[in-house]
């Protein structure tokens, strides 16, 4: 079963809905016993990183889902602000991310590749993409769009761990996996049927 975690934020009840249209049993993860039931296990954020991290860290959920994810190593997908959270920390704030996957969060405004683009990051892009379960797909990979809103970028530290880039005045990490451990940046559940096959995808690891 898909836990989709609910720690406060994030758009629950849109993947819920998705996963459900899919045929693929999903539940809302709000507490210890609730993640200690899922199989494979959803993190969503919107928003600012330090207020995202905040809400994680006072939800009393944080502890059991480290103990999920580092321990029992049960397949995790953060996406958005969920994949910027698996970082070190962020420019966007103070706090301290989950480090689960060593890198940055960084400002498209810092950038001088930018300086002329519109900030958010916003509407559909197209991925370049390396070979892996999460980005099977059953058409030419290139051609593949998804739908992103987002201002800050995941900067990996270990190139390797990085399986899809976009670009947006440079070429930016927007896929990241380490064993079971998988961010995106961008949002399949308004991806339409690239988004679908992506966490149909993470629903069989």
């Amino acid at each position: 079963m898909i836990g989709i975690i609910d720690y406060g934020i994030g758009n629950i009840q849109a993947f819920l809905n998705l996963f459900n249209r899919l045929g693929i049993r999903a539940e809302r993860a709000s507490t210890k016993q609730s993640l200690n039931l899922s199989s494979h296990l959803v993190l969503p954020g919107v928003g600012n990183f330090d207020y995202a991290m905040k809400k994680l860290n006072n939800s009393g959920i944080r502890e059991p889902l480290e103990n999920l994810v580092l321990n029992s190593k049960i397949p995790i997908l953060g996406i958005c602000v969920g994949m910027q959270m698996l970082a070190d920390n962020s420019d966007e704030g103070f706090l301290a991310g989950l480090g689960w996957i060593p890198g940055k969060v960084c400002a498209f405004s810092k950038n001088p590749q930018c300086s002329k683009l519109a900030l958010p990051h916003m509407g559909w892009n197209t991925l370049k993409s390396k070979k892996s379960p999460l980005l099977s797909f059953k058409v030419k990979e290139q051609l593949a769009e998804f739908y992103f809103l987002h201002s800050y970028y995941f900067d990996a530290k270990d190139k390797s761990m990085v399986f899809a880039k976009s670009h947006y005045g440079f070429d930016f990490d927007v896929v990241v996996s380490h064993n079971h451990i998988h961010g995106i940046q961008f949002h399949p559940e308004k991806s339409h049927k690239w988004g679908e096959e992506l966490l149909i995808n993470f629903s069989k690891f």
